[in-house]
């Protein structure tokens, strides 16, 4: 089995084994690999390939702005998590002036 992709043409050709032969699949839009199970989908702009599970392959750029938003929200958390801590001091301070045992 194999498969050609050209995505300047959105253009997808396969190959499957029939024998010793290799014979074009015709209707690849929609085809599943028989040994792979992955699922080609030609329906939108660009070629789009689904795991056996229906879940879809992600590509390098969606990645990459994943990852982004991932670092920015742990950042964020972790600022929140100083801020709080920062807090948590300055009141654990006012009870110690205070004469109460933070340390409940």
């Amino acid at each position: 089995m194999g498969y050609l992709y050209d995505p300047s043409d959105v253009e997808l050709t396969g190959w499957q084994r029939i024998g010793n032969e290799l014979e074009v699949i015709d209707a690849i839009d929609g085809w599943i690999s028989p040994r792979l199970g992955i699922r080609f989908d030609l329906s939108g702009e660009q070629l789009e390939l689904y795991f056996p599970d229906g879940k879809k392959f992600t590509n390098l750029k969606d990645a990459s702005e994943q990852l982004l938003q991932e670092k920015q929200k742990l950042a964020q958390a972790e600022q929140q998590a100083q801020l709080e801590k920062q807090r948590a001091d300055r009141l654990a301070a006012k009870l110690r002036e205070l004469g109460i045992d933070d340390e409940i």
